[in-house]
């Protein structure tokens, strides 16, 4: 059965009918998160009152990972990223997985009371790049640093930042959902826009009514 967003997404049964591609290996980092994320909760408070304790147990609010299973996923992403600078084929490549693998390592030193990243529901709404809209040698992920047209069913997200940044979800899943941020531009995906109300045009016409009476 297919268990990534490759296959899921591209209806393949069978992992053996992908191309191998030069794509970290983040099935031990889903599993981790996955499990820290399930047994971060909180427990209900001692109360006298059982409906006070049922009230409790409805309205929990999750609680954020241990310092130890916090830094155990950050050094799981860390990894897979030092595996990738390895046999990084160009330089610029070595360059930013070096710089990925730096800010991880503080990660790792130092780790969040919670992790930063967004949700599974948050990468299944990022916008898919067409085929058509790719093409290009230079045309490849800043991860992987392969051409997204050397994979017959390529999965391309393109990120909500200032530069419109583009990856293969693969690779720049894992990323998001520990960091929350554009690997590229550092921009953070979690902040949610102000949205501006528009004023109704009574309300701006009372307004002016009020202006001309105290003018």
């Amino acid at each position: 059965m297919a268990t990534n967003p490759y296959e899921v997404e591209h209806n393949i049964k069978e992992s053996g009918s992908r191309p191998h591609r030069r794509r970290p290996d983040m099935s031990s980092f889903t599993s981790h998160l996955h499990q820290i994320s399930s047994d971060s909760q909180t427990s209900p408070s001692p109360s006298s009152s059982s409906s006070a304790r049922h009230h409790q147990h409805q309205h929990r609010e999750p609680l954020g990972p241990t310092p130890v299973d916090a830094a155990a996923l950050y050094r799981l992403l860390q990894d897979q990223m030092a595996t990738l600078m390895v046999d990084a084929p160009t330089e610029d490549n070595r360059r930013f997985l070096e710089q990925l693998v730096g800010q991880l390592e503080r990660d790792v030193d130092e780790p969040p009371t919670r992790i930063p990243g967004v949700s599974q529901e948050y990468l299944d709404g990022l916008d898919r790049v067409p085929r058509g809209k790719l093409g290009g040698d230079n045309d490849t992920c800043p991860i992987c640093a392969e051409r997204y047209l050397d994979d017959p069913y390529p999965l391309v997200v393109e990120l909500p930042c200032a530069g419109r940044h583009r990856f293969d979800l693969e690779c720049v899943g894992p990323w998001l959902q520990s960091k929350g941020t554009c690997p590229l531009c550092r921009h953070d995906l979690t902040e949610k826009k102000a949205v501006e109300v528009p004023k109704d045009e009574d309300d701006e016409d009372e307004e002016d009514d009020i202006n001309g009476l105290y003018g």
